[in-house]
């Protein structure tokens, strides 16, 4: 620092005191932060499939990333894994936010890993608008499950994705089921479009309600209900529960407006209390016996064929529109043509088919 000019001898009745030493602006004790080891395709893979959660985790970090180079190894990692996957049982799970979706699946979780299940637990967080991060965060709302050995817990942030589902969830899925994890839960944000894509993943789609929050005299959101394979009137206790069986009753009479399902399985409705632990072992039972009667039809492995040709299709028209707007002539001519129809010039339609001839032409 330069001396000060009040110092100085031409002013004789000033004098600035040099003060105490200052401490230095990086803390000496701070350690160094420890990067993580970058792995090859056949590290990632090794670690997967002896069940090592940190690599595990870092191959789920891989498969999410936007990187173009991250995205390349990640489908080499996902091929590697997918003969050892598949052995798993896929459970979707959601309903509207308050129905305790969370403390129902902590609740289940222990109940299977009490069992000797290895549970994995694939969590859709909406996510911030701001950042694209997570914003629930499940894992600080499951901490006894989350410090179970055997349980594998991935809050995943929806990115802005339709109905906030995670667009690479399956191939989490395939990740998980490697590693050895014969269990795997698929959690929503709550009742939306996200519905959709969770029930083209899991082999068995569970809705958890509450009583007395109106939806068993609205029709109960006819589009969820006929997907729903299984209904959990969830906090079923103490003053509820009267209303919790009664609502269980309006559900049934319900379901039996709907057609049969292809699987031909009547969905059940049962009650619950996750909170106080209370008819979870009855959930899991009716959770097993679909598997069991859809296996022992052929739906189960009839379903699985169908699911992976819908994301066959799904990944093609993802690419096809990720190259499409990553293309750098597309990319100028877009503004170009989003004047023009500022200034009512050229019509939407137009404007899209002369994108879409330019780009193909380039191709």
């Amino acid at each position: 620092m330069s001396e000060h000019i009040e110092n100085d001898k031409a002013f004789p009745g000033l004098t600035v005191n040099s003060g105490i030493e200052q401490p230095p602006m990086v803390n000496p004790y701070l350690k160094k932060r420890v990067r993580r080891v970058q792995y090859s395709t056949d590290e990632f893979v090794a670690g997967i499939l002896r069940g090592d959660v940190s690599v595990l985790s870092q191959a789920v970090t891989l498969v999410e990333s936007t990187n173009p180079d991250h995205y390349r190894q990640a489908q080499e990692v996902v091929e590697k894994c997918l003969p050892h996957a598949g052995r798993s049982v896929r459970i979707g799970i959601t309903g509207v936010p308050g129905a305790g979706k969370s403390t129902f699946i902590e609740a289940l979780g222990m109940e299977l890993v009490n069992q000797g299940h290895k549970l994995a637990v694939l969590a859709i967080d909406p996510s911030s608008e701001r950042s694209r991060g997570s914003i629930l965060g499940d894992k600080t709302r499951m901490e006894e499950l989350s410090t179970a050995p055997t349980a594998f817990i991935r809050p995943s942030p929806s990115s802005g994705s339709l109905g906030g589902v995670a667009r690479k969830t399956r191939e989490t899925i395939v990740l998980c089921e490697a590693a050895g994890f014969d269990t795997v839960f698929v959690e929503t944000v709550g009742v939306g479009q996200s519905e959709t894509a969770v029930h083209s993943m899991v082999d068995f789609f569970l809705l958890i309600q509450l009583a007395g929050t109106g939806d068993e005299l609205q029709g109960i959101k006819r589009g969820i209900m006929e997907m729903a394979d299984g209904i959990a009137i969830n906090k079923c206790d103490g003053n509820n529960t009267e209303k919790s069986q009664l609502a269980a009753r309006q559900f049934r009479n319900a379901l039996h407006l709907f057609p049969k399902p292809e699987s031909g399985w009547d969905p059940q409705v049962l009650t619950c209390s996750a909170f106080h632990k209370i008819g979870i072992p009855e959930v899991w039972k009716m959770i097993n016996d679909y598997i069991a009667f859809t296996k022992g039809n052929g739906y189960f492995d009839e379903k699985r064929h169908r699911q992976s040709k819908y994301w066959m299709y799904e990944t093609i028209n993802q690419t096809l529109q990720n190259s499409f707007y990553h293309n750098p002539t597309i990319e100028t001519m877009l503004e170009a043509y989003e004047r023009q129809l500022a200034d009512n010039s050229i019509s939407s339609f137009v404007a899209a088919k002369k994108l879409l001839d330019l780009y193909f032409s380039a191709h």
